[in-house]
């Protein structure tokens, strides 16, 4: 079947989440593609400084509030595309939030709603708001950015974990549901990058937060090698992108050996519940 990206000739995306982090990264990205780039975001400052980045590409671009937690949002957005542009094709569901860490026994259902209702109905909210457009267009492509730990599932992340691996379930879904449409899916797990994560992540474990600025640091890849991987991805139709090596070794020994990867991923939680008791 033909990549519908391949097809068009306008060249539209919509970003959620676009004004940092991995959406912004993706918004510079197709911008210097020759892309008409719209942005969506809760951050009112960031998603105007954001735009102003965007206009030295010399292509159109705007920037749109959208809260993926209300759908009515999102309709909106969709319906200023489809007068601005005439349709969209490429939409990106980006926006997250970190989520909660601590023991499962600890997190609060609060919590639990909170982040599966970003991290996961926000995705589900684009979806239902994009797919008949794209329908309409006989062509589209969802990027949906879920995380290794909707793979891996480690300790003391449960609702977090759950809501990217619902990311990844919901976005197979759709590759067997859509493509007969002419409508692509792509799933990104990426693993800690330097972004702003933990602005909104809540934590019960002492020294979580060092911890994770840490892994972020010591990252081998940017928000801007990710975009461009998950870009060229689109591109070639490829389903699951693993943007990190370690990603895809670890991807590997979980399905070759899931005893083994069960076995490692118990005693790194338990190390983390003997360092939490110590702090």
């Amino acid at each position: 079947m033909p990549d519908p990206i391949r097809r068009t000739t306008t060249h539209r995306i919509f970003i959620t989440g676009g004004a940092s982090g991995l959406g912004k990264a993706l918004a510079h990205q197709y911008a210097q593609n020759g892309y008409k780039v719209c942005i969506g975001d809760i951050n009112h400052s960031r998603g105007q400084q954001t735009l102003a980045e965007l206009k030295t590409h010399g292509n159109d671009a705007c920037y749109l509030p959208c809260d993926v937690a209300h759908s009515a949002d999102l309709e909106r957005i969709k319906a200023t595309l489809t007068k601005r542009w005439g349709g969209v094709d490429i939409v990106v569901n980006n926006a997250g939030v970190g989520g909660t860490a601590g023991p499962v026994e600890a997190v609060t259902l609060a919590d639990w709603d909170w982040v599966l209702n970003v991290n996961l109905k926000g995705v589900v909210r684009g979806i239902k708001a994009f797919v008949p457009l794209f329908k309409q267009q006989k062509s589209g492509h969802f990027i949906n950015i879920a995380s290794a730990a909707g793979l891996f599932n480690p300790a003391h992340m449960s609702s977090y974990n759950a809501a990217k691996a619902g990311v990844i379930s919901l976005s197979e879904s759709m590759l067997h549901e859509l493509t007969p449409h002419n409508i692509g899916t792509t799933v990104v797990c990426p693993t800690f990058f330097t972004t702003n994560l933990l602005e909104n992540m809540k934590s019960t474990v002492a020294g979580v937060h060092a911890n994770v600025t840490r892994l972020m640091q010591r990252s081998d890849l940017s928000a801007a090698d990710i975009a461009h991987t998950i870009f060229n991805a689109v591109l070639n139709e490829q389903f699951m992108v693993l943007p990190h090596k370690m990603v895809q070794e670890q991807w590997q020994y979980k399905r070759v050996k899931p005893q083994e990867f069960t076995q490692m991923m118990q005693a790194k939680g338990l190390q983390l519940t003997r360092q939490s008791r110590k702090n």
